[in-house]
This record gives structure tokens, C-alpha cells and sequence, in this order.
């Protein structure tokens, strides 16, 4: 009996046993389920970085980027060709295929390259490479964007594999940033005809990107293996494909339709195209700017309590308003507010009350609408003549200035003359105000501002020394306090009064994530962060 008891506990016990065992095997299984839902549920929360990029050009010309006439084959070039120096998003110039450079006179600049570079074939970049890129842009008609780059080069010499010697045939202030045009390869091209040559297709570089294939409707890039910086620049991007169509209206309905990532324009009206969602818009400055410049050699205008006058019946955000339909922005200086050299915001001019206050405080008075004084002995009323290009957006300014200048009591009359003519008033300088529209340099050079024979007829003897030697100067901190001067005389002296500066448009669809800091130069700055989901 006692047996049968014993048999019957260890049976029971055997059973619990089991039980147990079930029960965390059970329990184990749930447990690990459930882990996997938490951890499904946790991946799908974290986005995943796509390595592809789609790119999109039309009218496509060229992939050769100093034959191209294609502006957005020009954005894309930096992608694929490198300069001996690059700029910065605020303006500085900065070592890249160079590694330094020096000049003793102004003329003569030597150049040392990076060591060690590879085009995308293996090959080695050199010195010879530089030669060869700037006897080609020498030879190349007035479209390459490029060929301003080099036009006062008079000879290239090479002193070694990684050295040069660049003679100018005058001297170019901030010549080092007229270096930043694309290196293309000597050795690749060889004797062939450089404009005319196959080999145009599918150059090869020493950027982040080669060209991997091409076909009719495609450009393929990939990463370039062989890159010289690809360990502290290394993107997330890895494949970029490039379209191809035939006119701009299909390249905005491929954007429209998500087949691109990314697009830039000038054109204001880029919602008529790609709709109104579904993308997202960065808005920078274009390189077009509209300027006033006061003759200081004339009769009324050499009073420069007259010239602070007209800058304070200058209604920037009005024009930019009504004008140019806010595909402008307000300006008030050549060397643009985001550059490292200055330091101003862009403010609208108009000040009503301090235009009577300073008429009257010299000696002018409101006579039947119109001021008036009294000089050497005549009565003189406030009339100045202001020259325009009658073909011209600025026209349409200098008509509403004409007539918001009028209620003021000032009297323009605006002469509205031909692209000839313009020139000739420029040249001769026959004129009290002259509207202009300047096409940004890449360098921050405002010789033609403040320099000998300037635009306003403008003498300041520290503006004169500023520019005297402006360009020798190396001390970052000395160079940016000369810049601020030459700010503050113009906004104290005021030869010339900005209006108003184009803009540009960045549109990335809403599935690329990149933080966008672009310039007219250059749309593909922090370029390495960047990826689609």
C-alpha cells in the first residue's frame, strides 16, 4: 500500500514536471513574440536612409561642364567635376584640387596641388590637367559660364607634377576665387577634338560621383571609389539618376508627378507647374542686382544731404510689392547680406518725415507742390534726370519712382534709352541717377563700385585707400572690417542705393530629407547628410 502511495506522488510529480515545462516553453514563445512585435514595431519607427537621388535636366546640351550652356547641368557638374578652390555658402574661398596658392605682384600666382588625386579611372590628376582645362576655356566662345574664369590668364606654366605657374596679363582683384572652374583630364581627352569628341558622354572626374552609364533618356552617377576626400565627405547617397527631357514643362510634371527629388528656379510661377503640395521651397538669392547710382559730380547730387534725401523716398519692399511681384527681394548692397565680409540687414529706405526734415533743414521749401531753393542766386527746383533701359524690367522702377518721387515733391524725369545708349551714359557719365541691374561676380570685388572711374563719379579718400589695397590684404578679421567700411560710407554717403536682388528657388520633394543652404554658385551645399525615404 505504501508502495502504490509512493508511486502515486512520483507520478504526480513527474505530471507537474511536465506541466511546468509546457507552461515556459508557452511562456517563452509568447515572451519572444511579442519582442518581435515591439521590435517590428521599432524598426518601422525608424526611417530607413534610401541611398538613390533623382536628378532631372532638360534641353540637355552637354555633360561637359565648360562646354554646357545648361544651367542645370551646371548645378549638377559640381557633383561630378572639382575646382582647384571652392566658396563657401557665406562667401570664403577655400583650398580643394589646390592646396595653396601665392602671388608676389599681382600677376604671378603660383600653385600647389593636392597630392595623390585620382580621376575616377585610376589615374593620376596633375598639373598638366590644369594647363590643358584652361588653354580649352581660353579657346571656348562667350557662352561658357566658365570663360571669364581665364580671360585675363596669359600664360600657364607648368614647374611640376603638382605645381604651377598662372601670369595674368593684368592684375584681377580676388583673382584666387576665378579659380573655381572644373578640372577636366588631359590625359582622357588626349588629341582628340575637345568640342566636338565622343568622349563628352561620360567624362571621367575626381568628384563624389562618376558617370556609370548613359543612355538616350539617362545619365547614371555613382560613387566615385577613387575619391581623394570620400572618408570626411562620404555621402549617404550612393546612385544618382539623372533624366532627361525635352523642354522644362515636362521636367516640372516629372517633379509634379514625384519623379524627381529635387529642382531650382528662378521662375516665380513654379506652382502653375508643379502644383501646390506635396514639396517643400527654400528661397535664396539670385546673383541680379538692381542698384541706384547717384552721379556725386552733379549739380544737386554732389550735396550729399540731396542724396540721403533720395534714399529716403525709396520704397523697397513698394518695389519689390508691385514691381517685380516678389520674385525679388529687398537689397541694399553689392556684396550680398549672407557673406562673411558684412555684416547689415536688407532694410526698406522709405523714411517720409526724414525728407522734409532734411530739405528743410537746408534751406528748401515746398512751393505749389514742388521744392525749391534758391542757388547762386536762381530758383532752383529739385528735378533730377534719371536714365533707364527702355527694354528693361527697370523701366516699369523707373516709372513708379518717377511718380512716388512726384507726390514727394521731387521731380525724375526718366530717359529711357537703348542698349547702346545706356552704354554710351555710362561711359560718359552724363546723368544725375542711372538704374542698374548688376550680375553678381563670384568674387567680392567692388572696383566698378568704389574703384577709379566708379559708377556714382564717387571720391572718398578712405574708400580710395580701402581699394588701394583691399586685395593684398590676408587677415580675415582686417579684410571684414575693410568690407564693413566700405558698407557704412556707402549707407552714410550714399553714391549708390540698392533696391532689390533676384531670387532663387529650391523645391525638394517631400521625401528627401536635406538641409538646404544653397547660392546662385552652388544648390548642393551639406550635400553628404542627404537622403530620400
Amino acid at each position: 500500500m505504501k508502495n502504490n502511495i509512493f508511486g502515486y506522488l512520483f507520478f504526480i510529480f513527474i505530471i507537474g514536471i511536465m506541466a511546468f515545462a509546457i507552461y515556459k516553453v508557452n511562456y517563452s514563445e509568447t515572451e519572444q513574440e511579442v519582442n518581435n512585435v515591439v521590435e517590428g514595431t521599432s524598426t518601422t519607427l525608424i526611417t530607413k536612409k534610401g541611398t538613390k537621388l533623382t536628378l532631372g535636366i532638360s534641353e540637355f546640351d552637354t555633360i561637359n561642364p565648360i562646354i554646357t550652356k545648361n544651367k542645370q547641368v551646371q548645378n549638377i557638374s559640381s557633383l561630378l567635376f572639382e575646382s582647384l578652390v571652392n566658396i563657401s555658402s557665406d562667401g570664403k574661398v577655400y583650398a580643394n584640387l589646390a592646396k595653396e596658392w601665392e602671388t608676389t605682384d599681382n600677376l604671378t600666382y603660383i600653385i600647389r596641388l593636392q597630392g595623390g588625386i585620382k580621376w575616377s579611372d585610376g589615374t593620376y590628376f596633375s598639373s598638366s590637367d590644369v594647363q590643358y582645362t584652361i588653354n580649352r576655356l581660353k579657346e571656348a566662345d562667350k557662352s561658357s559660364v566658365y570663360k571669364d574664369n581665364v580671360k585675363n590668364v596669359r600664360e600657364v606654366d607648368i614647374i611640376d607634377n603638382t605645381t604651377l605657374r598662372v601670369i595674368l596679363s593684368k592684375a584681377v582683384p580676388f583673382y584666387e576665387y576665378y579659380l573655381n572652374f572644373p578640372i577636366l583630364s588631359s590625359k582622357y581627352y588626349g588629341d582628340e577634338d575637345f568640342w566636338n569628341t565622343e568622349k563628352n558622354k561620360d567624362p571621367i572626374t575626381t568628384g563624389r560621383f562618376e558617370i556609370s552609364d548613359v543612355t538616350t533618356n539617362t545619365i547614371t552617377l555613382q560613387k566615385n571609389k577613387n575619391w581623394w576626400n570620400i572618408e570626411e565627405e562620404d555621402s549617404i547617397i550612393e546612385t544618382i539618376n539623372i533624366n532627361l527631357y525635352s523642354s522644362l514643362a515636362e521636367l516640372y510634371n516629372a517633379f509634379k508627378l514625384g519623379s524627381l527629388d529635387i529642382i531650382a528656379t528662378t521662375n516665380k510661377n513654379y506652382q502653375d507647374y508643379i502644383g501646390k503640395i506635396g514639396y517643400n521651397v527654400t528661397e535664396t538669392e539670385g546673383r541680379n542686382f538692381v542698384f541706384l547710382a547717384l552721379n556725386t559730380k552733379s549739380k544737386l547730387l554732389s550735396d550729399v544731404n540731396i542724396r540721403r534725401v533720395i534714399k529716403n523716398a525709396i520704397n523697397n519692399d513698394e518695389i519689390v510689392s508691385k514691381i517685380y511681384d516678389n520674385s525679388y527681394s529687398v537689397a541694399n548692397f553689392p556684396v550680398s547680406a549672407k557673406n562673411y565680409l558684412v555684416n547689415y540687414t536688407n532694410k526698406n529706405n522709405l523714411n517720409i518725415g526724414e525728407i522734409e526734415s532734411k530739405l528743410k533743414e537746408n534751406g528748401w521749401l515746398m512751393v505749389k507742390g514742388q521744392w525749391r531753393k534758391i542757388i547762386d542766386y536762381k530758383a532752383t527746383y529739385l528735378e533730377l534726370n534719371l536714365v533707364v533701359k527702355k527694354d528693361s524690367k527697370r523701366k516699369d522702377v523707373a516709372n513708379y519712382l518717377r511718380e512716388f518721387f512726384g507726390n514727394q515733391g521731387i521731380m525724375i524725369n526718366v530717359i529711357q534709352v537703348s542698349n547702346d545708349e545706356y552704354k554710351k551714359y555710362l561711359e560718359n557719365k552724363n546723368y544725375d541717377l542711372i538704374l542698374c541691374e548688376a550680375t553678381e561676380s563670384i568674387t567680392p570685388d567692388l572696383t566698378s563700385y568704389f574703384g577709379e572711374n566708379n559708377l556714382a563719379n564717387f571720391e572718398n579718400g578712405e574708400t580710395k585707400e580701402i581699394m588701394k589695397y583691399i586685395d593684398n590684404i590676408t587677415d580675415e578679421n582686417e579684410l571684414k572690417s575693410k568690407f564693413q567700411k566700405l558698407y557704412d560710407i556707402n549707407d552714410n554717403e550714399v553714391p549708390y542705393i540698392g533696391i532689390a536682388r533676384n531670387k532663387m528657388y529650391i523645391i525638394t520633394n517631400s521625401y528627401l530629407s536635406a538641409k538646404i543652404d544653397a547660392r546662385w554658385y552652388n544648390i548642393f551645399y551639406n550635400f553628404k547628410d542627404w537622403y530620400t525615404s
